[in-house]
């Protein structure tokens, strides 16, 4: 009888646990009120992957930007306007094929090909590191043209706030 109750006890538990309601901070205000906000928080990490978009593809053995890529780091570029205290780091990224040494220099020539936009939009070049890690970090594992056209890419990652501002 004893395991009947802990047993519906801890099902009460779980139920619980797995509700559906919406999670929501809450922040009191002068007055006592509080309000509640959801997604996230403006200039994080992911809010620039929610509202903006954090990367940028490459064709084959290219580091040339695309009209699409080119959208995405005008969005990439308007989204740090708006948040001058944020540092980002661009990482370059390549498929698995070529060499290790081919890939390093081609992901950072993706990198720097994404940086130099940025900083031509009016980004400080202070704000922003380059690193290239070749094919060592797929996004999309599989040996497929699918997973390599994932794979050959430039990912901007927010590194935190600028104390200059």
């Amino acid at each position: 009888m004893k395991i009947r109750i802990v047993g519906a006890f801890a099902a009460l538990a779980l139920l619980a646990a797995c509700s559906n309601a919406p999670k929501t901070t809450a922040a009191a205000t002068g007055t006592g009120a509080a309000a509640a906000t959801t997604g996230p928080a403006p200039g994080s990490e992911a809010d620039l992957v929610a509202n903006v978009g954090d990367r940028v593809f490459y064709a084959f053995d290219q580091s040339n930007l695309t009209a699409q890529a080119r959208a995405t780091l005008d969005r990439q570029a308007a989204w740090l306007a708006k948040y001058p205290q944020v540092k980002i780091l661009v990482a370059g990224n390549c498929d698995d094929r070529g060499t290790e040494e081919y890939n390093l220099a081609l992901g950072q020539r993706r990198a720097n090909a994404a940086r130099d936009y940025l900083v031509a939009k009016g980004v400080a070049p202070s704000r922003i590191m380059t690193i290239s890690y070749g094919k060592d970090r797929p996004v999309a594992l599989g040996d497929n043209p699918q997973a390599w056209a994932q794979n050959r890419n430039a990912i901007t990652s927010v590194q935190g706030a600028n104390p200059q501002g």
